[in-house]
Protein backbone atom coordinates (compact mmCIF):
# COMPACT_ATOMS: atom_id res chain seq x y z
CA UNK A 1 0.00 0.00 0.00
CA UNK A 2 1.27 3.58 -0.51
CA UNK A 3 0.73 6.19 1.41
CA UNK A 4 1.35 9.85 -0.57
CA UNK A 5 3.25 12.37 1.22
CA UNK A 6 0.75 15.40 3.01
CA UNK A 7 1.07 17.94 5.35
CA UNK A 8 -0.53 17.44 8.43
CA UNK A 9 -1.46 14.90 10.40
CA UNK A 10 -3.10 11.63 9.10
CA UNK A 11 -6.07 11.19 11.94
CA UNK A 12 -6.78 13.20 15.20
CA UNK A 13 -8.63 12.38 18.10
CA UNK A 14 -11.79 14.30 18.47
CA UNK A 15 -12.87 15.92 22.26
CA UNK A 16 -15.21 12.82 22.66
CA UNK A 17 -12.71 10.32 22.14
CA UNK A 18 -13.44 9.40 18.57
CA UNK A 19 -10.74 9.68 15.67
CA UNK A 20 -11.44 11.33 12.29
CA UNK A 21 -9.34 10.61 9.59
CA UNK A 22 -8.75 12.60 6.26
CA UNK A 23 -11.09 9.67 4.52
CA UNK A 24 -13.90 11.41 6.87
CA UNK A 25 -13.82 14.59 5.14
CA UNK A 26 -16.20 15.40 2.20
CA UNK A 27 -15.04 15.14 -1.16
CA UNK A 28 -12.95 18.60 -2.53
CA UNK A 29 -15.11 18.41 -5.60
CA UNK A 30 -18.99 19.20 -3.20
CA UNK A 31 -21.16 21.38 -4.39
CA UNK A 32 -24.23 20.29 -1.87
CA UNK A 33 -23.49 21.45 1.38
CA UNK A 34 -25.25 19.67 4.08
CA UNK A 35 -24.91 19.88 7.77
CA UNK A 36 -23.16 16.67 8.10
CA UNK A 37 -20.30 17.73 5.59
CA UNK A 38 -20.64 20.81 7.66
CA UNK A 39 -19.51 20.11 10.65
CA UNK A 40 -17.04 17.44 9.36
CA UNK A 41 -15.02 20.20 7.54
CA UNK A 42 -15.53 22.75 10.97
CA UNK A 43 -14.35 19.76 13.22
CA UNK A 44 -11.36 18.49 11.02
CA UNK A 45 -10.05 22.51 11.20
CA UNK A 46 -10.96 23.17 15.04
CA UNK A 47 -8.93 19.63 15.57
CA UNK A 48 -5.82 20.41 13.50
CA UNK A 49 -6.52 17.73 10.88
CA UNK A 50 -6.43 20.38 7.77
CA UNK A 51 -5.92 23.84 7.87
CA UNK A 52 -8.28 26.33 7.80
CA UNK A 53 -6.15 27.40 4.45
CA UNK A 54 -6.46 24.62 3.16
CA UNK A 55 -10.39 23.67 3.72
CA UNK A 56 -11.08 27.05 2.31
CA UNK A 57 -8.89 26.49 -0.91
CA UNK A 58 -10.20 22.81 -1.28
CA UNK A 59 -13.50 23.60 -0.98
CA UNK A 60 -14.03 26.73 -2.42
CA UNK A 61 -15.26 28.45 0.48
CA UNK A 62 -14.84 32.30 1.44
CA UNK A 63 -14.04 33.44 4.64
CA UNK A 64 -17.00 34.59 5.33
CA UNK A 65 -19.07 31.41 5.11
CA UNK A 66 -16.32 28.89 7.15
CA UNK A 67 -17.26 31.64 10.22
CA UNK A 68 -20.90 31.37 9.99
CA UNK A 69 -20.11 27.82 9.97
CA UNK A 70 -17.94 27.82 13.17
CA UNK A 71 -20.11 30.08 15.09
CA UNK A 72 -23.22 28.47 14.26
CA UNK A 73 -21.27 25.32 15.53
CA UNK A 74 -19.91 27.15 18.58
CA UNK A 75 -23.25 28.57 19.79
CA UNK A 76 -26.06 26.12 19.46
CA UNK A 77 -24.38 22.72 18.17
CA UNK A 78 -24.04 21.34 14.69
CA UNK A 79 -28.09 21.14 14.59
CA UNK A 80 -27.45 24.99 13.67
CA UNK A 81 -26.00 23.92 10.29
CA UNK A 82 -28.87 22.52 8.59
CA UNK A 83 -30.59 24.62 6.16
CA UNK A 84 -34.09 23.86 7.84
CA UNK A 85 -32.92 25.45 11.12
CA UNK A 86 -31.62 28.98 9.98
CA UNK A 87 -34.50 30.75 11.32
CA UNK A 88 -34.13 28.97 14.10
CA UNK A 89 -30.42 29.63 15.38
CA UNK A 90 -30.63 33.44 13.35
CA UNK A 91 -29.83 36.26 15.56
CA UNK A 92 -32.63 39.18 15.10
Amino acid sequence: MYLRKIDGPRSVRLPDGSMMTRADLPPENTRRWVASRKAAVVRAVSAGLISRAHALESYGLSEDEFHEWETAVERHGEAALRATALQKYRQP
